[in-house]
């Protein structure tokens, strides 16, 4: 089949972080940093993928400001005519840190916050970070770069919901992203203390509602639902393979980021093979691309154009199946799974990322 050209790159430059969240989507196995791809691998890793037709550099981690590399990385990313995105923490971001990244074609700057009182933010980062953010916030909006703010939804914080878009108001963010925690890695590893109640649910959607409607125009919201909960699944990266690719810190290229949970995927790394070839070819990107894998219900459905059967890595990771329609679907054979989880009683216990 024809492959149209990635629009964007996670490049995932290390999984080292200052914050320990337990909602983290790393692997719970960290890729070391005597692992790490060196800064002429990223280099070449930019170039191939501007070539390849990548138009958005997105740098992540773990925390990419723990990379003294990050200026020329920024630099040569910017050079090449990409669109240059800093997905932080903002630990370490200082006013001279940011003033030459933005010199070097700095465009954008996603800012993470846990929570919107300094107490829960601090417990659930694991650090005490929340004071850093604001100053974070303060800097970005000082050197005039767009602000988007992302916090991550679960159990613990729900009930903040308010505050956090005042939070987000009171940092002149333009951007507000809600997520409903995905588990994967860590934050599969804490699923039982993160599943929000349908109560919670129940009580912040009409104050997202009307946040959107109250800040259109001024700041935008995105809402990401809890799909556990919804009929549906969401849409897999707009189909597995079709227009992003993400970089794990020790060169491994993936589909999706958290592709890396799906065991039995036979996945590349840019040390040995070139960025457009696992693009075109690898069997990993070839795995679940367009529509011939799918199996019933999937191959018949009127959502298969929508939803592409869902995501892939939740497939596996609930009924070990990669190819198997998303048991958050209510049409799926499985999903029986996902509503025995959601019958399961919280906990308290929480494994910080570490």
């Amino acid at each position: 089949m024809d492959v149209s050209p990635p629009l964007g790159l996670l490049a995932e430059l290390t999984h080292r972080c200052p914050l320990h969240c337990p909602y983290c989507s790393n692997p719970v196995e960290l890729t070391t940093r005597d692992a790490e791809l060196s800064t002429a691998d990223w280099l070449s890793v930019f170039s191939q993928a501007r070539e390849l037709g990548v138009l958005q550099v997105h740098l992540s981690g773990g925390e990419p400001l723990a990379r003294p590399d990050l200026p020329e990385l920024v630099t040569h990313a910017s050079s090449l005519g990409c669109y240059v995105n800093l997905v932080t923490s903002g630990l370490g971001l200082t006013s001279a840190r940011l003033s030459d990244l933005v010199e070097r074609g700095l465009a954008h700057v996603q800012l993470s916050a846990q929570g919107a009182t300094r107490e829960r933010a601090d417990q659930l980062a694991g650090a005490k970070a929340f004071e850093h953010k604001l100053a974070a916030a303060a800097l970005v909006k000082a050197s005039g770069l767009p602000l988007t703010l992302n916090v991550v939804l679960h159990r613990r914080n729900h009930d903040q919901v308010a505050g956090i878009i005042e939070l987000a108001e009171r940092m002149g963010a333009d951007r507000l992203e809600l997520a409903n925690t995905q588990y994967y890695g860590w934050a599969l590893r804490n699923r039982d203390a993160l599943m929000p109640t349908r109560e919670q649910l129940a009580a912040a959607e009409p104050i997202v509602r009307a946040a959107i409607e109250r800040l259109r125009g001024t700041m935008e919201i995105v809402y990401v639902v809890a799909d556990y909960y919804e009929p549906y699944p969401k849409p897999c990266m707009h189909g597995w393979g079709a227009r992003q690719l993400t970089v794990a810190p020790d060169g491994t290229v993936l589909p999706c980021p958290a592709a890396s949970a799906i065991s039995t995927l036979e996945l590349s790394s840019v040390r040995e093979t070139p960025l457009a070839e696992i693009w075109r070819d690898s069997p990993s990107f070839t795995a679940y691309r367009g529509e011939d894998w799918m199996s019933e219900p999937c191959r018949t459905c009127d959502r298969r154009g929508v939803d592409f059967g869902g995501c892939r890595c939740q497939a596996f990771l609930l009924t070990g199946d990669a190819a198997a329609t998303d048991p958050v679907c209510s049409r799926s054979p499985h999903r029986e799974v996902v509503d025995l989880i959601l019958t399961r009683p919280g906990t308290s216990d929480l494994v910080m990322r570490r």
